[in-house]
């Protein structure tokens, strides 16, 4: 049997431990992680780090928008970057080297080009084929994690006459998703605009979503890269980890992305 004296020690070193363990996680609670990325990915992101400090106490502040925006931002204090395609962080780690690397790249969830087309679809877009008919006018974005993707759908029967009639029909070239919601907005003589289906459901309001033909369906993925500053903070791993959760994969999937 423990005489008075090993209790007593015993009970000092779970005190102990405790207070090392309450310790931690105050500092962990205490500490504010930066993230940083295009805005498509960002109603998710937001979300996700909303739910993550609720259980962890964590704050993520995410910054989201045109790369030019915040890169100098980025430059300085960023912990991760989130993407909106392969090639977009590709961009990023050639645009901060001495923070980001190719292997450090985590993948997480794919979202479908789409066809968004006016509340109600007055044109009765159905599909691919409606885009080729003469005289519809469609808005694209070609950059930003976008670029090339209308080609990659027109060309995915390997019928160059399927990308010749779409390129007359696109009058509108946006360097972002940003400025194609713009352009969107202000010029109601655009029928139909590619875009990657998160954005009708982060904007139902302006416009309705028609789903592209499963023959010329294409993908593309939010991956997220910690830096430099960020792969060595504990915190840092843990929401990478959160996004790749179940609970993650749950609020990106609300948002319309493909999570299994």
């Amino acid at each position: 049997m423990m005489d008075a004296t090993g209790v007593f020690l015993s009970k000092l070193r779970a005190l102990t431990l405790w207070s090392l363990l309450t310790l931690s996680q105050l500092s962990l609670a205490q500490e504010t992680l930066y993230a940083y990325g295009p805005g498509g990915p960002a109603p998710a992101m937001k979300e996700a780090a909303a739910a993550f400090e609720k259980n962890t106490g964590i704050r993520v502040k995410i910054t989201a928008g045109p790369t030019a925006k915040w890169l100098g931002d980025a430059k300085n204090n960023a912990d991760m970057l989130f993407g909106g395609s392969e090639s977009m962080m590709t961009d990023f780690v050639d645009a901060m080297p001495e923070q980001l690397h190719n292997r450090q790249v985590t993948p997480l969830y794919l979202r479908p080009l789409a066809i968004l087309v006016r509340p109600g679809n007055p044109r009765h877009i159905k599909g691919i084929k409606d885009l080729l008919n003469p005289g519809l006018n469609i808005l694209v974005v070609n950059g930003a994690g976008q670029t090339g993707a209308w080609e990659d759908m027109a060309g995915r029967q390997g019928d160059i006459k399927t990308v010749i009639a779409l390129r007359k029909n696109i009058v509108r070239y946006a360097k972002n998703s940003a400025e194609a919601k713009q352009i969107w907005t202000e010029h109601k003589d655009i029928d139909a605009w590619l875009i990657w289906n998160i954005w009708q459901v982060a904007y139902p309001e302006l416009a309705d979503i028609v789903p592209i033909d499963r023959e010329y369906a294409i993908y593309r993925d939010s991956g997220i890269a910690l830096t430099g500053r960020g792969k060595d903070k504990p915190a840092a791993q843990a929401y990478i980890r959160f996004l790749q959760s179940s609970s993650g994969a749950e609020i990106f999937a609300k948002w319309g992305w493909k999570t299994q």
